[in-house]
This record gives C-alpha cells, sequence and structure tokens, in this order.
C-alpha cells in the first residue's frame, strides 16, 4: 500500500524541547521502515507561546503552531496527541484530550504525584482512547529478546534482579535548578529510576512491595545556568531500593542522576537458576547470556550481537553489527502506538503500567522517608 493511500492521522505535539524533536522525527520516519496501515500527518505544534511554537512548527515539519495547548486539544482536526510538556503539565493534557476523544502518547513519568496518574489512568480508560506512554527502552530487540528468554525458561526459574540507571547529567554542583528539580515532579527516582523500574516489571513481573533509601548530594543549586544565586535542593540525586516482586524474587535498583562518567548505564541483570542475563544500554546492541549447561571449560558469558533476525532490527537494516540508536527506538515506540490506533488495539506500556512504575516510585519515597537505619555493631 502506497503512503498516500493509506488513512491520514494527524498529529499533535506539545512541546518542542529535545523529546518533542525525538517524536516528530518518529513521526516523520515510521513509514518509511514499517508497514503500517495508517499515515501520520505532522498538523499542529503547542508550545509556550506563539513566537517559540511557530519557530518549532517551521523546523519539525508541522503545518501549524499555537501557544496554547488547549487548542490543540480540542481543535478537531487532531487524532493522536503526543505530550512532551514538563511532567505538571501531564495530567491536564492528557485528561483534556481523553475526554475529546483523542489518543494520548504521553512522556515518562506519567505524572507528578500518584493520585495524578491515578486521576491519568482512569481519564484513558474511561474514554476509551488508545494511550501509551513513553518507556522507549523497552522497544530495544535485545531487550524484547532477554524477555523472550526469561519467559520460555531459557535461564531456569528467575531468582533476582540487578538493576542500575545512572548518568552524569546533575553530576556537577554547578547544574542548575530546573523542571526536573521541581519538587513537585522531579528527583532521580521519577526521572531515570522509573526506566529501570519498569524494565524490572517487564523482566521479572510485578512488583509487590519494596524498602528505600534516597539522598541528595547537592543540597543547592544556581536559580539558572551561571547564577550565584542558589536556592535550597528538595529533591533526590541518588536513590537505592530493594524489591519483592510477586513470584518471590527478590530485586534491587539504583538511580543516579549524579554520576560522574556514566552517560547512559541503563543495565540490568536477571539471575535464574539455570544461566543469567546481562544488558546495559551502553552498548545496546548486544545481549550476554550465561548458561549453566555449557560444556566444562566452556562456560562463560555469550555476547550476541543485534541483527536482521532480531525483530524489528530488520526494518533498519539488513545487516547484523550495524547497530540501532536512541531515535530508532522511539521509532519503534511509534509504530506500536500507530498499529494500536488503526486497529483499536492496546499499546504497551500503557497509562496502566505507567501508573504501576508510578506506584513503585512513590512507595520507595515513603519507605525512604520511614526508613529506620540499624547501626552497625562495632
Amino acid at each position: 500500500m502506497n503512503v498516500t493511500e493509506k488513512k491520514p492521522v494527524r498529529i499533535g505535539l506539545v512541546g518542542a524541547g529535545f523529546m518533542g524533536k525525538c517524536h516528530a522525527n518518529a513521526f516523520r520516519a515510521v513509514n518509511g521502515l514499517f508497514d503500517l496501515p495508517v499515515a501520520p500527518q505532522l498538523e499542529l505544534l503547542a508550545d509556550m507561546d506563539e513566537t517559540s511554537a511557530a519557530s518549532a512548527a517551521s523546523t519539525l515539519g508541522f503545518r501549524r503552531s499555537t501557544g496554547d495547548w488547549r487548542m490543540l486539544v480540542a481543535d478537531p482536526d487532531i487524532d493522536i496527541v503526543a505530550i512532551t510538556a514538563p511532567n505538571k503539565l501531564h495530567e491536564p493534557i492528557a485528561v483534556a484530550a481523553a475526554q475529546a476523544g483523542k489518543a494520548v502518547y504521553c512522556e515518562k513519568p506519567l505524572s507528578t504525584t500518584l493520585a495524578s496518574a491515578a486521576r491519568m489512568r482512569d481519564a484513558v480508560a474511561q474514554a476509551g482512547v488508545v494511550n501509551l506512554v513513553g518507556f522507549n527502552f523497552l522497544c530495544n530487540p535485545m531487550v524484547r529478546m532477554a524477555r523472550e528468554l526469561v519467559q520460555a525458561g531459557e535461564i531456569g526459574e528467575v531468582t533476582s534482579f540487578r538493576g542500575r540507571h545512572a548518568e552524569n547529567y546533575m553530576a556537577r554542583a554547578e547544574a542548575p535548578h530546573s523542571f526536573r528539580t521541581d519538587p513537585e515532579g522531579g528527583g532521580a527516582l521519577a526521572d531515570i529510576g522509573s526506566h529501570i523500574l519498569s524494565m524490572a516489571r517487564y523482566m521479572v513481573g510485578p512488583i509487590v512491595s519494596v524498602c528505600g533509601s534516597t539522598s541528595t548530594i547537592y543540597p543547592e543549586r544556581p536559580v539558572f545556568e551561571g547564577s550565584d544565586k542558589t536556592a535550597a535542593v528538595r529533591v533526590d540525586d541518588h536513590a537505592h531500593a530493594l524489591l519483592w516482586f510477586q513470584g518471590g524474587q527478590l530485586g534491587s535498583v539504583e538511580a543516579n542522576w549524579a554520576a560522574t562518567g556514566r552517560t547512559m548505564d541503563l543495565s540490568f541483570e536477571v539471575t535464574g537458576t539455570q544461566g543469567a542475563i546481562s544488558f546495559s544500554q551502553e552498548r545496546m546492541n548486544e545481549l550476554l547470556v550465561y548458561r549453566s549447561d555449557a560444556a566444562s571449560g566452556q562456560q562463560g558469558f555469550t555476547r550476541i550481537e543485534a541483527g536482521p533476525t532480531h525483530v524489528p532490527y530488520d526494518r533498519f537494516c539488513p545487516a547484523p553489527g550495524h547497530h540501532l540508536g536512541f531515535n530508532d527506538l522511539k521509532i519503534i515506540e511509534v509504530a506500536g502506538l500507530l498499529r494500536a490506533y488503526a486497529t483499536d488495539g492496546h499499546a504497551f506500556p500503557d497509562f496502566a503500567e505507567a501508573y504501576a512504575v508510578q506506584a513503585t516510585v512513590a512507595a520507595i519515597h515513603a519507605s525512604s522517608q520511614q526508613l529506620n537505619r540499624m547501626v552497625v555493631a562495632s
């Protein structure tokens, strides 16, 4: 089917920052890579004001622009509302979009509080609209392969999970306040810890209880880049948590956005009775698999390199070893969204799944506030 013969799906994007550009890029590229029954059209972009919206719309290829997201949501010519605005705006935009009958595609974390996330989850469920949350690292073919190996019993019964998401973008004391450090919705655990928690659930299953601790490495930060004026930091820079899964497995996760030297250490290891799987997003086109039944003297982690047999890598390149990238994962994510929209189906991870991740974040924060430290005997 020719792209011009496909049913058009009109996209409204709220927010034109880094993630907004990623969304726009994915919607532009997806039909050149995937055989979909619909063709996205970049219709309307909303940003903080008319001038910035017009400039971004021109750059990103949207037909129209507005400085008011409410106009975008109410526009009858919009089918899917993509939300890459600051976290505190996720709820009003998503709820209004759902009530207007639009499909909703929202970046993570779902919202700023658990109560807000619940209202968003309920709004899309009541409206019956397709909904998706941008945990795009789950779209990596190697991560999907890891899950398939776990579910097929290739490493035996899962006994534990160890995960980490560490980056260095807040490692400098001079790094200023931003929406990330807003107490209403910021902090390392919510910002990047949500990614590793989504990965833990994806690999092992529901998390039923936690014990966590968070810390603030830099108690003050500049109010803006280069400013001599500082303000107190009321969010976490670093978090650790123990996890208990529904299946009885024990796990642990770390979130740290001040990890000097680390640029994208989203990594995990799943251990089973007959093997183990190890992955790091810093080497996102590789998966390490250990099998206990290997011949004596030949045991060790085997490196599996991404290639066209790891669907949908084949959509991007016919040769192994040429590697996918971050924006390719976003394209894969958008392809899933559009398939769900075209078939009135289910996209994953949806708002219900994102709510479960946010509930885990909230439980870790609550545990950290109540934690009674035991003194080590001397």
